[in-house]
């Protein structure tokens, strides 16, 4: 049985829709105490500064992600429909915590230098996962023989850009929105023939 959100939860999703929304210097904690309801000595009780709201919530999601690209990751799967799955799941996972994600992606580049040794931590043992199939795709020959720190750029900065113009309401669900992103990656590094695989099952 799921527990309840807290105050604390509370604060964290409604700070992420606000720095998602108007930037994290651009909101204030008078703002967010506003917008969650409660005082600014009640905020401040939660979390002592904006700069930990901000850590914590890119530590939450960075540390909820990376578990489920890991095991993908780490499979017996073909090294292809490894990259496929992980690139899959990346994409919906950002399309489902939107304005977390969000924080994860931009907002991170804000942080204090007390924070951003680990923010810039967790973000290089993400991306390490796509490097590492990468890697084995190319000494396998499956993959392309690429620089290999702007193919993860360039993969998921196309993935991640559905984090600010998806709409529930738009024509593509998430699921296929992640399943063709996920083709065009591995149809751009592959060096075989082009083949259209299914989504993450």
């Amino acid at each position: 049985m799921t527990s309840p959100p807290t105050t604390r939860d509370h604060i964290r999703q409604v700070a992420a829709a606000l720095f998602n929304q108007r930037g994290f210097n651009g909101t204030s904690m008078a703002d967010l105490a506003a917008a969650v309801g409660v005082t600014k000595s009640s905020l401040y009780h939660h979390f002592p500064s904006k700069q930990s709201l901000l850590s914590e919530i890119i530590d939450l999601t960075v540390n909820r992600v990376t578990p489920l690209l890991r095991e993908v990751a780490e499979s017996d799967l073909p090294v292809v429909e490894r990259l496929h799955r992980a690139i899959h799941q990346h994409t919906l996972e950002g399309i489902r915590d939107q304005d977390a994600q969000a924080c994860f992606m931009e907002e991170g580049r804000y942080l204090a230098p007390e924070f951003m040794a680990a923010h810039v931590a967790r973000r290089d043992r993400y991306e390490f996962i796509f490097r590492n199939m990468f890697e084995e795709g190319i000494a396998s020959g499956d993959f392309l023989d690429r620089d290999i720190s702007l193919t993860v750029k360039a993969v998921l900065g196309m993935c991640n850009s559905a984090v600010r113009w998806y709409q529930p309401d738009g024509d593509l669900t998430p699921d296929e929105i992640a399943t063709q992103f996920a083709d065009l990656a591995v149809r751009g590094v592959t060096s075989g023939p082009e083949t259209t695989m299914g989504g993450a099952g």
